[in-house]
């Protein structure tokens, strides 16, 4: 078991993604107008019928994954990324989406802390062999017996930067 504190916003290390080569990859559509901030590693649905990225829609979840620009020199990481409303033209967030298939693997930081508790304070409790979904917030969180889109803890580990992550697993 292990405590998950990150700095920052999340980040992503593409261990296995088999989108990179199936080109299961989505950025056509603009977040919800409610989606103020989306980081790498959340979660969100693709949302083809309403035209737009959001947390409720019908269809699989897909993961944010985004290329990263930094203006400011002494910001140069993943932990400095996220795509916020306020830093697009009209406020619209353009994601770019990777669809997660059976057996992906990946490394990341971003997961949801406890109720009325922080991810970068007080950290993230997990273990390998847990299994984690996506929450109503594109969070991952600890999974409920009948949520079909899983992801097993396979390994605790570091981002590149040092901070401290888990490696996945999709497993359902």
């Amino acid at each position: 078991m292990a405590t998950i504190k990150r700095k920052g916003y999340g980040q992503v290390e593409p261990n296995h993604l088999s989108a990179q080569r199936t080109g299961q990859i989505y950025a056509q559509l603009i977040a919800n107008s409610n989606i103020n901030l989306l980081e790498n590693g959340q979660f969100v649905k693709y949302d083809y019928e309403n035209r737009e990225v959001n947390f409720t829609g019908d269809g699989e979840w897909l993961m944010v994954f985004n290329e990263i620009k930094l203006y400011d020199p002494r910001k140069s990481g993943y932990q400095y990324f996220a795509q916020k409303k306020t830093d697009y033209v009209d406020g619209e967030i353009v994601p770019r989406c990777f669809k997660l298939n059976v057996g992906d693997i990946y490394t990341t930081n971003t997961l949801e802390a406890a109720a009325g508790e922080d991810a970068q304070t007080t950290g993230v409790t997990v273990a390998v062999g847990d299994e984690l979904t996506p929450s109503t917030g594109g969070y991952l969180a600890a999974s409920g017996q009948n949520d079909t889109y899983k992801l097993k803890v396979v390994a605790i580990t570091t981002m590149p930067d040092g901070q401290d992550a888990v490696k996945l697993q999709r497993i359902s």
